[in-house]
């Protein structure tokens, strides 16, 4: 293939990642179409661009979600909301992305270009371009479609100092919105296992709240977005790197019905489901209240809850009082619940 590509009826061909000029033309055609920046239309190797001042923060991630499309988005959107969260938990403010893609051989142009699409759209939106990527393309069967890898650079601004480590007995520990909502979206587009709920993903850029979040208290001292493995694993590691224990209150996780319902049917816990659009939040106990009121002022906040705090435990112990009044061990997920999903 030498010409432009078909995008509305062609296919992804060995070629289009071969390095001559059927891959100079899908580049050209959609990826830097789609972006369209200054960094991208240079045409370099890599992209230059300035550093403001701060401490730098870089974070990765690779998205294999399954299927590509799902209520309330996409791998595109995922992979941007992905990455920007995770410079968003260093408590940075993002400011560029990288992108890697593995096509296989096959795949409908179309759906490329609706992927590439939502993921342009998804950095506009959150003001965080792509200025550099790559392209691969692997032969039939050997990859389910598109997987995007996306790198993200971002600086944290002077005297915020937010870490995994700074937990601390007494702290009040917060979520920002419902739990599990992503992962059941996802199980439900899947073929066989519709519940035919109108739930949508959550998968949403945080950077915004977070500014927020720091402005009305600064003194936050963890963040972390709870995707694969869910509340619990995010709790987990928290305990783990500060030294303490977590102790929450079933009574007091927001948790939409339509989920609990789908996780009681398929032997699910919802505080392993994964989550793309909530974070979790450790403050001082006296910060607590400002930091609550200032994430329910929040759009991406609105259903933001105080759910525990953080108990002086070496063991590391997760701890959940239940509904019933008993308490139990919050496990970290064992093995893969949901695969492919994020």
């Amino acid at each position: 293939m030498s010409g432009k590509p078909d995008l509305e009826a062609g296919r992804v061909e060995l070629a289009h990642g071969g390095g001559g000029r059927a891959m100079t033309r899908l580049i050209e055609e959609l990826f830097a179409a789609a972006f369209d920046n200054r960094w991208l239309a240079a045409g370099d190797d890599a992209a230059a661009f300035p550093a403001p001042a701060g401490r730098m923060v870089m974070a990765t991630d690779s998205h294999v979600v399954t299927p590509l499309f799902f209520p309330g988005g996409d791998i595109g959107s995922l992979a941007v909301h992905g990455t920007v969260n995770d410079v968003a938990m260093g408590g940075g403010r993002p400011l560029y992305l990288a992108a890697g893609f593995v096509l296989e051989e096959g795949f409908p142009l179309a759906d490329l270009r609706r992927i590439v699409g939502s993921m342009a759209a998804a950095s506009r939106e959150a003001e965080v371009p792509v200025v550099a990527g790559d392209t691969k393309v692997v032969e039939r069967g050997k990859a389910d479609g598109v997987y995007i890898s996306t790198t993200g650079v971002g600086v944290v601004p002077e005297g915020v100092a937010v870490g995994g480590a700074r937990a601390r007995p007494g702290d009040r520990v917060l979520v920002s919105g419902t739990l599990g909502d992503h992962g059941v979206a996802i199980l439900s587009a899947r073929e066989d296992l519709g519940f035919g709920t109108e739930l949508q993903s959550d998968s949403a850029p945080l950077h915004g709240l977070v500014a927020t979040m720091l402005e009305a208290a600064p003194g936050v001292r963890c963040l972390r977005d709870p995707t694969r493995g869910g509340l619990a694993a995010a709790l987990h590691e928290l305990a783990r790197h500060s030294g303490v224990g977590m102790r929450i209150r079933e009574a007091d996780l927001p948790v939409r019905e339509e989920v609990r319902g789908a996780c009681e049917i398929l032997g699910l816990d919802p505080l392993n489901v994964a989550n793309e659009g909530k974070l979790v939040a450790v403050c001082p106990p006296d910060a607590a209240p400002a930091l609550l009121a200032a994430m329910g002022g929040h759009p991406l906040g609105r259903a933001a809850a105080e759910i525990g705090k953080v108990t002086a435990d070496e063991r590391g112990f997760v701890e959940m009082e239940t509904a019933f009044g008993g308490t139990r061990l919050v496990d970290w997920l064992y093995g893969e619940q949901l695969p492919r999903i994020c």
